[in-house]
């Protein structure tokens, strides 16, 4: 899997379908598949955007939008290992934990362009991360709708960017209208937070072994609703604690 000319073989050995009506009909499921999946990821663009100066932002979503697909193309083919290794999960939450909470906390203004594309690069590693996380369980969707062939991956997920790009930018505009549904991003990352750690292996094992599949099922949303309310309720705190200490720069 790490050798890129494997890579290319596969990639290259998929094309030999798009002659047939199968290929076609795959990559619009993979199309349509990778819109419906990516609400979460272009919340997270448009979130981690949105602080960006208006010249940064359309490249912030550009390349955010292009790492997300890089990753799940990458994770289609790796991803039923990495789906099976146990505390990937927990940690990875806690990652998105920390992310979630940091998009509640303003960043200072830019005091120039050095800064403008510290932010930007910024913005684009919070997208990364987040994907990175996010898009574990998604991947698998992909995956079997495109039958082992990489090139119907490639394709159709790169097809989706300007998709995934448009609803970053319509997320954006309605943060920026409505501050208030910052928070509730902020809330929905905090519930995808706590199902992703409630989904580890260890996590089911355990809820499992302990006391049974239907309680198992349950603490998904348990562990869901507490990942949201810790992620507005320390996100909250982070701000305030940001707020205050410009005031007292300020004085």
């Amino acid at each position: 899997m790490m050798d890129p000319s494997a890579w290319l073989a596969m990639v290259g050995h998929g094309w030999n379908e798009m002659g047939s009506a199968e290929f076609w009909v795959a990559l619009v499921k993979i199309m349509w598949i990778n819109i419906l999946l990516s609400g979460d990821n272009a919340l997270v663009i448009a979130m981690a955007c949105r602080g960006l100066p208006p010249k940064q932002r359309l490249w912030g979503m550009i390349l955010g939008a292009g790492v997300a697909v890089g990753l799940r193309i990458v994770f289609t083919g790796v991803v039923a290992s990495l789906m099976l290794l146990p505390y990937l999960k927990i940690v990875g939450g806690l990652a998105l934990f920390y992310i979630a909470a940091k998009l509640l906390v303003p960043d200072d203004p830019d005091e120039g362009e050095a800064e403008a594309v510290e932010h930007l690069w910024r913005a684009v590693r919070i997208v990364a991360v987040a994907d990175i996380i996010m898009s574990l369980d998604n991947v698998i969707a992909i995956a079997a709708a495109a039958g082992g062939n990489m090139a119907l991956v490639v394709l159709g997920l790169a097809i989706s960017i300007p998709m995934i790009v448009a609803g970053a930018a319509l997320i954006m505009a309605l943060l920026d209208k409505f501050p208030i549904l910052v928070w509730a991003g902020a809330g929905l990352l905090g519930w995808i937070v706590g199902e992703v750690i409630a989904t580890d292996p260890v996590s089911v094992g355990y809820l499992n072994g302990h006391y049974g599949a239907d309680v198992a099922h349950k603490a998904e949303y348990v562990a869901a609703a507490v990942g949201a309310v810790l992620v507005l309720t320390v996100g909250g705190l982070w701000r305030r604690s940001r707020e205050q200490a410009k005031l007292s720069s300020e004085v």
